[in-house]
C-alpha cells in the first residue's frame, strides 16, 4: 500500500477497505466465535451427558443390589436408549446379566452378555462381556456355543489364561482329559485367575489319555 501523508487520508482508506472487506470480516469473526462457542457447547453436553449417565448406572447398581431382576432390566433397556454411546449401556447390560444369573435366567443372561458385546466400546471391554458369556454357556452345558464365543474372542493377551482354563472346562466336559490337560497348563502358565482350582481341576483329570 502507499504511504499516506495525512491522517484524513488515512482515515478514508480505511474507511475504502472497510467498505469493501467489511461484511467478510464480520463473518469471520462470527463464523470464529461460532466454531469457539459451539465448541464450548458441545465439551458442556457431552461433559452433562456423562454425568447423566453415572447417576443413571449409580441408581441401576442400587436397584441391581435390591436382587429386584425386573427392575434392574427396565432400569438397562432406558440406559441403552438414553446414553447408547456412552460405555455405561455396556456396563448396564452387564449389570442386567449378573442379576439374571443371580436369579437364575441364564438365557436373559445370555442375551444381554452379548448385547454388551456388541456395545461395549473398547475390544478390552468385548473381551471381557465375551469371557464371562462364555463361561455361562459353559455352565448352561451348551459347550458348542461356549467354544465359539471363545473362538471368536479368545485371542486376547490379557485374558488368554481365562480362556485357556475354558477350554480345559470344555474338553473335560467331553472327556478329552489330553486336552484338557494342555489347556489347564496353558491357562497355569498365562497365569489365569483361580489358579488353585485349576490345579485341582487338573489334578481330577484322568490319568491317561483320551477317555
Amino acid at each position: 500500500m502507499a504511504e499516506l501523508d495525512t491522517d484524513e487520508e488515512k482515515i478514508e482508506a480505511i474507511k475504502k477497505w472497510w467498505k469493501t472487506n467489511g461484511v467478510a470480516v464480520v463473518a469471520g469473526v462470527a463464523i470464529g466465535l461460532g466454531a469457539v462457542l459451539g465448541w464450548r457447547t458441545w465439551v458442556d453436553y457431552r461433559t452433562n451427558h456423562a454425568q447423566r449417565a453415572s447417576l443413571a448406572f449409580e441408581q441401576l447398581q442400587m436397584t441391581a443390589d435390591a436382587g429386584d431382576a425386573a427392575s434392574v432390566q427396565k432400569q438397562a433397556e432406558l440406559m441403552v436408549k438414553d446414553f447408547g454411546g456412552t460405555p455405561y449401556a455396556m456396563f448396564a447390560e452387564l449389570t442386567a446379566a449378573r442379576v439374571a444369573l443371580d436369579n437364575g435366567d441364564s438365557a436373559a443372561a445370555v442375551a444381554a452378555l452379548t448385547r454388551a458385546i456388541d456395545r461395549a466400546p473398547d475390544p478390552a471391554l468385548a473381551t471381557l462381556a465375551a469371557l464371562r458369556l462364555a463361561r455361562v454357556q459353559l455352565d448352561q452345558g451348551d459347550l458348542d456355543a461356549a467354544a465359539k464365543t471363545i473362538e471368536r474372542h479368545g485371542t486376547s493377551g490379557a485374558f488368554a489364561g481365562d480362556f485357556a482354563a475354558l477350554r480345559g472346562d470344555i474338553a473335560a466336559a467331553r472327556g478329552d482329559s489330553d486336552e484338557a490337560r494342555a489347556a489347564y497348563r496353558t491357562a497355569l502358565d498365562s497365569n489365569a485367575g483361580n489358579a488353585r482350582l485349576i490345579e485341582l481341576k487338573l489334578q481330577d483329570l484322568p490319568a491317561g489319555g483320551a477317555s
